[in-house]
């Protein structure tokens, strides 16, 4: 039997650990896998160059992409050089359907008769504005199915209404090779960053839909000794350094930017994470790649109820009302007052990845998935059989 000749694309694989999933996928017995990214992405955080992972299983191909300082508007250029008649069998967007790379996307899997699916992490059923409505029409009615990408993801896009029956429910997953306990690694790092007492950790954006001024507010009722470890950038990066300086805890609070892939030795220097995610009237949490992160290398969770997080923590982490600051006070003080409560968390979470999570985990789910799409008929009839396009 000929192998199954998928294409992947997405802006996120500009970032080599953003690919472990499809270097999972690539490894799996009848899968020939190509995987395509900008050459170049402004991300939220700093400026991305593409990549390169030479030792996967995998094709890398580059192409430039324009407006990348715009989600909603850049797109790729001379994507159907790859996307052509013949070359794949199923073309898998990593791309939301309203936006321009989507869309692109799409119609040329249109143009090339090649089997069509997408993932989005849209939590809210959102009405968007013409050309966008329009370019999500073209995917839905294109799209052979669909991957949501958390459980809140599926049934609100599924009450809307409009998107194609086969849908299935699979989660961000965390490298099991780079995400992994190592306390002695962690005690070094910390004595390296002079923080003492217990460390909470935040990593993401630095910002208020991030629950950074509940968090502030919820701190200074937490007995000390403590300390704070944030990871990432944005506008409330010197916000909280202000915060720090007036309150005495500069000694106490650091703030930090580092490479994706030095995030998980900066986790291991972590007791806990907290991921305060406060829902806004356009967005609530999505996911919450960090709380994973911090399951697969053994540390504490605590996090809000917005959107995703209480199905991603389950019972293997604390759930607290988002926008309640004494709640959240509580919540951390009973951690940072009981290392067996912190241990017994930590162990919960691990397990929990190991079980759901983990890139091998995530990528299986992946393949059966395509595997199903194969056998969905088209409304037009465009597309080929996986004999005909071999």
């Amino acid at each position: 039997m000929k192998p199954l000749r998928v294409v992947s694309i997405g802006h996120s694989y500009v970032v080599g650990l953003n690919r472990a999933v499809m270097a999972r996928v690539a490894r799996l017995p009848g899968i020939e896998l190509t995987v395509v990214a900008p050459k170049f992405f402004y991300g939220d955080l700093r400026p991305l160059h593409l990549e390169d992972s030479p030792n996967e299983a995998y094709r890398l191909q580059g192409l430039n992409a324009r407006l990348t300082k715009y989600i909603h508007c850049f797109y790729y250029e001379r994507l159907r050089t790859i996307i052509a008649p013949g070359a794949f069998d199923l073309v898998h967007a990593w791309e939301e359907p309203y936006i321009v790379a989507g869309f692109q996307i799409a119609r040329a899997a249109r143009h090339a008769g090649i089997r069509y699916m997408f993932r989005t992490a849209q939590s809210l059923p959102k009405a968007y504005p013409p050309p966008f409505r329009q370019f999500e029409k073209f995917c839905l009615h294109e799209a052979a199915g669909w991957v949501a990408g958390g459980t809140i993801v599926q049934r609100s896009l599924q009450a809307r209404g409009g998107y194609p029956p086969l849908s299935e429910v699979i989660t961000l997953a965390v490298d099991e090779e780079d995400f992994y306990p190592d306390e002695a690694e962690g005690e070094a790092l910390r004595r390296q960053l002079g923080l003492t007492g217990p460390v909470i950790g935040f990593v993401g954006r630095l910002t208020a839909a991030k629950g950074l001024d509940i968090l502030m507010e919820a701190l200074e009722k937490v007995p000390p000794p403590w300390s704070l470890l944030a990871l990432g950038s944005g506008p409330h990066g010197a916000k909280l350094q202000t915060w720090a300086a007036a309150r005495g805890l500069s000694d106490r609070v650091k703030v930090l930017l580092v490479p994706h892939d030095e995030v998980p030795r900066y986790l291991r220097a972590m007791d806990l994470l907290v991921a305060p995610s406060q829902t806004t009237p356009n967005w609530k949490e999505q996911f919450g790649r960090m709380i994973i992160e911090a399951f697969a290398t053994k540390i504490a969770v605590i996090g809000s109820d917005s959107g995703e997080i209480p199905f991603v923590i389950d019972d293997a982490g604390l759930v607290v009302p988002e926008a309640d600051p004494s709640a959240w006070t509580t919540a951390i003080a009973s951690l940072l007052e009981s290392t067996e409560h912190r241990n017994r968390l930590a162990e919960a979470g691990l397990e929990r990845c190991q079980s759901l999570y983990t890139s091998t985990r995530v990528a299986n789910r992946y393949v059966d998935f395509y595997h199903r799409l194969m056998d969905v008929p088209h409304a037009s009839g465009v597309f080929r059989s996986v004999t005909e396009a071999s």
